[in-house]
């Protein structure tokens, strides 16, 4: 009778999921709508979750080495003000560095593409006659140069035609601009709130959710989603971390370098290698790419000395900076790595290039757990290229023994 109950609930449920199938091919648009209209709702709670996640690798860090270790042998007083003080210094650290960039880098990236406009209108003549010398004053070829025109009022007039016009576009009015403007404050702030209820309520939450799981799920299933929640959490925040310092590092041994070695567009070089490091793998090379171009622009032997402190400084971090910095955070080998990336890439672009490597990185590390636990089933103990090598009888109790002891504790 218990299998004709189940067997039937099972068929219940297939046909349920079936007909939700057809209905959502039926009225593909409507599910859309419905979708679009389900996102913008919970958009402020997703951006805070993102947010809290974020800060939250900051606050522990924080918390830890300010408060120490084990939050269950704080006193009930250092209880009481170590979470509020930690989540305080972290919103004081992140403001900081909003405005350090706002306030000191942003005025130097300012003046540095002033000058490099300058320098294009230069380059452009110079070109020009590089041209005309290596085709011997090919007419045809001569007459497409010259249609090479660069001057700070074109591009001035370019950036208000496009904030007059294509923007104008976009947003079609002013009042449009301004309810989207106060739209996304609202947003914003929405989520920052949210983030910091969730990191000062984080315990509670995480008790929460853990009852919710174990009320409606069986506790063998329960168990495997919370560790799966756990590796993927340890795996973003390793990656995440590991990441953000390691392009820091990068972008600071590009711009002291090339400061020391009198380079120009130190700074913004050393900007824009630290942003483009948090690419793996393409990102770095992207940066070596603009950077040379705009060296290029001023001085070609300065180009090819870049491109040689490029590679020796790639050299530096890939084998002494990324391994003790990153390591192996994420677990995953490299062909995995730039299989991430490039699936990542088309379907996300730049976020979907960050966020696939500790993605793929769990499903692997899920796989690889899977493919142990059959292979200790059919008592394989050793796979290699030539043989398979199976437990002995006593090994085998051995493992009962333990996984008995292991599961009674």
């Amino acid at each position: 009778m218990e299998v004709t109950q189940m067997t039937i609930k099972k068929l219940r449920g297939l046909i349920v999921f079936t007909l939700l199938i057809m209905v959502g091919l039926w009225k593909f648009d409507i599910v859309l709508g419905v979708l679009g209209f389900m996102w913008g709702i919970f958009f402020p709670f997703i951006l805070g979750g993102a947010i809290a996640f974020i800060l939250n690798v900051i606050m522990s860090s924080l918390e830890k080495r300010l408060f120490g270790e084990d939050r269950e042998k704080y006193g009930k007083r250092k209880k009481k003000f170590a979470r509020p003080v930690s989540l305080l210094l972290t919103i004081l650290i992140v403001l900081g560095i909003i405005a350090l960039v706002i306030f000191v880098v942003m005025p130097q990236l300012v003046r540095t593409f002033s000058s490099l406009g300058e320098s294009i209108a230069v380059f452009i003549p110079r070109l020009q006659l590089w041209i005309q010398d290596f085709t011997h004053n090919n007419k045809d070829i001569m007459k497409l140069v010259n249609q090479m025109q660069f001057s700070t009022e074109k591009v001035t007039q370019w950036m208000f035609s496009f904030v007059g016009t294509g923007a104008g576009n976009v947003m079609n009015t002013t009042f449009a601009a301004a309810k989207s403007l106060v739209s996304g404050i609202t947003t914003f702030f929405i989520a920052c709130s949210f983030a910091c209820y969730v990191l000062i309520q984080k315990e509670k939450l995480h008790v929460q959710i853990r009852k919710v799981i174990f009320a409606f799920v069986p506790k063998g299933k329960a168990e495997a989603i919370l560790e799966i929640c756990s590796l993927t959490y340890k795996t973003f925040s390793n990656f995440l971390t590991g990441q953000c310092l390691e392009a820091l590092i990068l972008g600071s041994m590009f711009m002291v370098t090339m400061t020391v070695i009198k380079m120009p567009y130190a700074l913004l070089v050393g900007v824009l290698i630290a942003f483009t490091a948090l690419i793996p793998i393409f990102g770095a090379f992207i940066g070596c790419a603009v950077g040379t171009f705009l060296i290029f622009i001023i001085s070609p032997q300065q180009a090819v000395m870049f491109v040689i402190m490029f590679l020796v400084l790639q050299q530096i971090e890939g084998n002494f900076i990324y391994p003790h910095v990153v390591g192996n955070s994420v677990g995953l080998p490299s062909i995995w790595v730039l299989a991430a990336v490039s699936v990542g890439g088309n379907l996300m672009g730049i976020v979907g290039m960050l966020i696939f490597i500790p993605i793929v990185s769990v499903v692997y590390a899920l796989f690889r757990e899977v493919v142990l636990l059959n292979l200790r089933k059919r008592k394989i103990k050793k796979v290699t290229a030539m043989e398979v090598e199976e437990y002995s009888d006593e090994e085998v109790e051995q493992m009962e023994i333990q996984f008995l002891k292991e599961h009674q504790s």
